[in-house]
């Protein structure tokens, strides 16, 4: 006995190495998990608070009082959304130690208390006997309990089966200290260490893969900028945020929504981003030339009030040719003193402005359009469309009357000028219900898409193409079309003096380097013809300036970026020559090829122009003020229809493929429409250029760049579910506040969305005392119209 007990004090001692490589790697599983706690609590709570911080000075910069506080709460949302995972990543890590610990705990032996049996142990290796094993029989009691109590942890219930293949009763320790087995004596036991080998193993895998997920999330957070948060997690979030403002929004009885006020009299033909008092503190000395500059001023959050004494437009064609002088802000000196050729064909009888070009027979529009007819080849003007030509950006349009005189030929002419306070080129050619828009070649690129116009018109434009190094002509370069004309009137081509003819040369050469071939030069008129073939630039001399641009510069949809000194467009698989194309109205059809260019689907094309063919028609049936009145019915068959020229000015908020556009011409409707394509979705803004309609890029964000009441419908597909989704930037009530502001009195509004935003939306239309029903759809159960009008107030402001 003496010599067995110096055994068991000898080999007491002796470690095992398998004792050493388990508590190195408990140690290392410790500290990798205290490790990582730690650095998840520090660079979590530095995040999340130079996050918020940063964001509320952002906001108080730009937004409301209100709208900050929402903005907090959304930002506080991330931050809870932030912990919440963090927790419930070290819940899974703490598990999995646990689970390490009742494993270790499970690979001790099962003890059989066989006196002289050697007993192997993953952690010791000694001989004992049943005396030195058991004392006494409370000792025995003692482990039988823990041991019991082991195998019937929380824990280890899923793994119960892998240990025991029945219950404890049947296959259980006895008092004698065997445990009955069913299985020959070496089975169980090389069956019980195999499967402890692949439980650790499994678990050794499910902590470093915890680890890693634990130390990479924190390090993107940590390291992933605001933009690609809230591109992220912020989504959700925002999502949700925005569900409940709707439903708080709905819960408000119409009583408790407070209407907005009237803007003073001051703000009758405010555009906001065009700010002459912010352009001269940027250092523009000419106060006439305004550039675009959003998010410098403050939201005006009132109603734009008409002047005193506006009158509803005249219908088309009528109003084509005479409006109301009352409509639009022009002295008397401005009309008589109008020196342009667009622009002196205009003249005051009493309250009306009448554009009569048809009496003046020697420099009218009509000659002046059959002359660059001819320059380019063509019999007259009726020949356009059969040159390719359709659409047509006039810059400095004066007051239209190209536009005016070409659209009989099936022409549609995009004006564009600079923002005036007072006889604006565009605010006028509106009110004669033609396309015009505030823009100007400048600084910035223009938000249309390469390759947009057939031809550019510059008749006494007033832009010096010789200036800023020739960018001015390499931005025109990209908005025309392979094959299209640049036609220039000015007195600069005829001029005599040295110094105008410098300048002329110098255009001339920039023209030549661009690829423009002129065609030809009558009285102060000239006409280019941009290349159709690419290999033109290849062929020019060595390093002659531009250069083409690199595929990450030549952005198809630039939305008001810097000018490029580059040629674009060049990449475009839409570089298609004017003369190859389909002429209108054939080139409103796409064909085979065209489709796999705008990566569309012929089914999916022709079933959305199905579909809105349906709509136009519902949606005209419905412009009635019937629906509003006190017993509210849907127009019937036997009700007549309203008159094909009711309206004129449109403005698709969310054009998507342009089908609603071409669903209003077939269907009769003597209107244009400006396309939107909102930066926040797919952009299909090519494709509607290409088909030969009209729209520009934009952030409805943003003020629009037009003057108050120049729209006579606002339509709304799908642009609340769009907005919704992003950045809560501005609310739905900014929306509103600035359709109203596009919106002539008695114009009309059309949403189709989600029953759910329509609902929120019909709560707000009450705060602009717009009047509104919210119809449905019958072959949509999940969608909604919701029908508007703006009533014309007479009362002026206070």
């Amino acid at each position: 006995m003496l010599h067995t007990h110096q055994s068991i004090s000898f080999t007491k001692t002796l470690i095992s190495p398998n004792l050493i490589i388990l508590s190195m790697f408990r140690v290392a599983i410790t500290t990798l998990l205290f490790l990582s706690f730690c650095s998840y609590i520090c660079i979590s709570i530095l995040g999340s608070a130079m996050d918020l911080v940063g964001f509320v000075f952002a906001q108080l910069e730009e937004d409301s009082s209100n709208d900050v506080f929402h903005k907090i709460l959304n930002n506080v949302g991330i931050i809870s959304l932030y912990w919440f995972l963090g927790a419930f990543i070290k819940y899974l890590q703490f598990c999995t130690l646990n689970y390490l610990l009742v494993v270790h705990k499970m690979s001790r032996p099962l003890y059989r208390g066989v006196s002289g049996i050697r007993i192997p142990e993953s952690s010791y290796d000694y001989t004992l006997d049943s005396d030195s094993l058991y004392k006494d029989k409370p000792d025995k009691e003692d482990f039988d309990k823990r041991v019991f109590s082991n195998h019937n942890s929380p824990l280890l219930k899923p793994l119960r089966l892998l240990f025991s293949p029945g219950s404890h009763s049947k296959y259980g320790i006895t008092d004698n200290g065997f445990s009955s087995d069913p299985f020959p004596v070496g089975t169980p036991r090389n069956r019980h260490q195999l499967v402890l080998l692949l439980l650790r193993f499994s678990l050794v895998c499910i902590v470093i893969l915890a680890l890693a997920g634990s130390f990479w999330w924190t390090i993107s957070v940590s390291t992933s900028s605001r933009g690609h948060i809230y591109n992220g997690y912020r989504k959700l979030q925002e999502k949700l945020i925005s569900d409940l403002l709707d439903i708080e929004e709905i819960s408000y009885a119409p009583s408790r929504l407070k209407e907005l006020e009237f803007c003073s009299q001051e703000f009758e033909n405010y555009v906001p981003c065009f700010n002459v008092s912010d352009n001269l503190a940027l250092g523009y000395s000419d106060s006439n030339e305004v550039v675009r500059q959003c998010g410098h001023e403050p939201r005006q959050g009132c109603l734009v009030l008409s002047p005193v004494n506006y009158k509803i437009p005249l219908r088309w064609p009528t109003g084509k040719d005479v409006i109301w002088f009352s409509n639009v802000k022009i002295s008397a000196q401005e009309v008589l003193s109008s020196g342009s050729l667009t622009k002196r064909l205009m003249m005051l009888d009493e309250e009306q402005i009448s554009f009569r070009s048809a009496s003046l027979m020697f420099d009218g529009v009509e000659d002046y359009s059959h002359q660059i007819a001819e320059m380019i080849g063509l019999r007259n003007e009726s020949n356009f469309i059969q040159a390719g030509v359709r659409t047509i950006l006039d810059i400095g349009c004066g007051y239209g009357s190209v536009g005016a005189h070409l659209f009989n030929s099936q022409l549609l002419t995009m004006c564009i000028a600079n923002y005036e306070p007072s006889g604006s080129q565009v605010q006028l050619t509106l009110e004669r219900g033609l396309p015009a828009m505030i823009a100007s070649f400048s600084s910035k690129q223009l938000p249309f898409p390469s390759l947009s116009f057939d031809m550019l018109h510059c008749a006494w434009c007033g832009i010096d193409w010789d200036q800023k190094g020739g960018l001015l002509l390499i931005e025109a370069d990209r908005l025309l079309k392979p094959g299209g004309y640049f036609v220039w009137t000015s007195p600069l081509i005829n001029a005599r003096n040295k110094d105008n003819q410098k300048r002329w040369m110098l255009i001339h050469e920039y023209t030549g380097n661009l690829c423009w071939e002129m065609l030809t030069q009558q009285d102060e008129t000239v006409v280019w013809k941009k290349t159709s073939k690419k290999d033109c630039y290849s062929k020019r001399k060595t390093d002659s300036p531009p250069p083409l641009c690199g595929r990450s510069y030549d952005v198809e949809s630039p939305y008001y970026r810097e000018l490029q000194n580059c040629i674009g467009g060049t990449h475009s698989s839409r570089w298609i020559s004017i003369e190859e194309r389909a002429k209108w109205p054939s080139r409103d059809n796409l064909n085979k090829d065209e489709f796999a260019v705008y990566g569309l689907q012929s089914d999916e094309f022709a079933e959305d122009s199905e579909s809105w063919r349906t709509a136009v028609h519902n949606y005209w049936s419905l412009l009635s003020p019937v629906i509003f009145s006190d017993h509210p019915k849907r127009p019937g068959d036997e009700d007549p229809p309203p008159p094909y020229n009711m309206l004129r000015n449109v403005l698709d908020m969310n054009a998507h493929l342009g089908n609603f556009n071409s669903a209003l011409l077939q269907a009769g409707k003597s209107v244009w429409v400006m396309n939107v394509v909102p930066t926040s979705g797919p952009n299909y803004l090519p494709l509607i250029q290409d088909r030969g309609y009209l729209g520009l890029l934009h952030d409805w964000c943003e003020a629009f760049p037009s003057y108050p009441r120049t729209y006579d419908l606002v339509h709304a597909a799908g642009l609340l579910s769009l907005e919704t989704g992003q950045q809560h930037r501005c609310t739905v009530l900014d929306l509103f506040i600035e359709i109203d502001r596009l919106l002539r009195p008695e114009g009309w509004i059309i949403f189709r969305d989600s029953a759910p935003l329509i609902e929120s939306a019909r709560a707000q239309t009450t705060r602009l005392k717009w009047d509104a029903r919210v119809i449905e759809i019958e072959s949509d159960s999940d969608q909604r119209l919701l029908i508007c009008q703006k009533p014309f107030f007479k009362k002026q402001a206070k």
